[in-house]
């Protein structure tokens, strides 16, 4: 008769969940920096980018966890 463990345990699930936490918060921090940066645009740059003031403004108050 085999002999089946019903506590099975790996370090696998671990890593990924850690490794996938990881990637979030650099995903959290991108976003925040980018926002930051576009709420400090002048006009003309904003304008070079085809973007409206109300455009930039939507983008840069939306919290960091929103995409």
């Amino acid at each position: 008769m085999a002999n089946i463990s019903l506590y099975y345990r790996s370090e696998v699930p671990l890593m990924t969940t850690v490794s996938a936490i990881g990637e979030l918060l650099a995903v959290w921090r991108r976003r925040a920096r980018e926002r930051r940066e576009l709420a400090i645009l002048d006009s003309r740059t904003i304008r070079d980018l085809g973007l409206s003031p109300g455009d930039i403004r939507f983008e840069a108050n939306k919290p960091f966890w929103r995409g």
